[in-house]
């Protein structure tokens, strides 16, 4: 008799307990984002679409050293340039597999100008695989699209360099 007793009463406090636990829990405020319509933040080292910057004045920022062609373990960058009047080099071609890479964040670390960076756009599915290899004026239209981001995100990202 006394056994049977105790036990309805622990069950009696367990329940109670776990009442005012769920109780409290449906009172506060939600986790969850509904997502086409509400976006989480993103962090400034988030690596998602590729895009070549440019300087202020318009001047493309690759000065076409190959570094991140080299570094890249998927072998999905290919860089080929030419000779300017000044000496200098500049980029023909600068075309990127998206298919092979693999947002290692490699190419983005090597570059001595930040022209090639990674974006904070990770919403570019496509219909066709073709799509996703993105040559130069395609990566130039990203950076002229996300610059003002991009440029915060490096910007906060500096320390830590």
């Amino acid at each position: 008799m006394k056994i049977s007793r105790i036990l309805k009463t622990i069950f009696l406090t367990e329940f109670i307990t776990g009442l005012f636990l769920a109780v409290r829990e449906s009172l506060k405020p939600k986790k969850t984002l509904n997502y086409p319509f509400e976006k989480g933040k993103i962090s400034p080292r988030f690596r998602g679409e590729h895009a070549l910057r440019r300087y202020p004045n318009g001047e493309e920022r690759c000065i076409a050293c190959k570094l991140c062609e080299a570094v890249c373990p998927a072998q999905a960058i290919t860089i080929e340039s030419t000779e300017r009047d000044d000496g200098s080099r500049k980029t023909t071609r600068y075309d990127i597999d998206m298919l092979k890479c693999i947002y290692c964040g490699l190419c983005e670390e090597s570059c001595p100008v930040d022209a090639i960076v990674q974006g904070p756009n990770f919403e570019f599915a496509t219909h066709t695989r073709e799509e996703l290899y993105y040559n130069k004026e395609k990566l130039l239209d990203n950076g002229d699209k996300w610059e003002s981001i991009l440029a915060a995100n490096i910007k906060a990202d500096k320390p830590y360099r």
